[in-house]
């Protein structure tokens, strides 16, 4: 991982120069939850000014990470930083939680995300991944193997969004996965048995096959929807 990341920094900042203020990890790279087989390094790069000119100059860098597994770093201008986290207060709260700088300057600690819509933000990403989840599974439940597998891929989103709903309730929040669910299946009532073997079956404690599917899924969606009616109930 660390060769990785300089052989990045070092492919940037000759693509950028002057132009790179930071490049900044984040996500479960940097909190220390990496799995390698589901998760991604999470990379926020940082620039004086972003014009075509410097998509260009980026472009084979990004193409080559991408090639590594992870997704294209995030390019956000000095400005877009400090002006933006109002419309993505999930994703800078969880920026600022866990992230380590790799180049230049720390633009993260300074950083005043906005709360204006916050919890409008929660409940918009935990039913659109709902609905998105539902649509998926209607075309799955005839294949054990790939509706298991939509589950397993589904669970880091949703811990992300329970860890945020637990934060605006006001409750503690730990990072790890499978404190989450247990964290928000206390504060919101909900049965944890379908997201627990979710866990087991990604962290390979189970094999996939132990697990039955359809009712999996039953378990799983009514959690979710019983994190969505409490993130409903808080102060608008």
């Amino acid at each position: 991982m660390e060769k990785l990341l300089t052989q990045l920094v070092e492919r940037l900042t000759k693509a950028l120069g002057d132009r790179l203020v930071s490049v900044v990890l984040y996500g479960s790279a940097a909190a220390g939850e990496h799995h390698a087989a589901f998760s991604d390094y999470n990379v926020l790069c940082v620039v004086t000014v972003l014009t075509p000119r410097e998509l260009a100059a980026v472009a084979d860098v990004f193409r080559w990470w991408r090639e590594k597994g992870s997704p294209a770093p995030l390019l956000l201008t000095e400005h877009e930083l400090a002006t933006s986290t109002d419309c993505f207060a999930i994703e800078f709260h969880d920026i600022k939680a866990h992230y380590r700088i790799l180049h230049g300057r720390d633009p993260i600690g300074p950083l005043e995300v906005d709360n204006s819509f916050y919890r409008a933000q929660v409940e918009h990403d935990l039913r659109a991944k709902l609905l998105r989840l539902r649509q998926k599974a209607s075309g799955m439940l005839q294949d054990p193997d790939l509706l298991r597998r939509l589950l397993v891929d589904s669970l880091s989103t949703f811990a992300v969004l329970f860890r945020h709903a637990l934060l605006l309730d006001g409750a503690a929040a730990p990072t790890r996965k499978r404190e989450i669910v247990a964290a928000a299946g206390q504060r919101f009532g909900f049965d944890r048995a379908a997201f627990d073997q979710v866990l087991d079956i990604r962290e390979q404690r189970i094999k996939p096959r132990q697990a039955e599917p359809v009712g999996l899924l039953e378990g799983y969606l009514a959690a979710i929807d019983r994190v969505i009616d409490a993130v409903d109930r808080l102060e608008k």
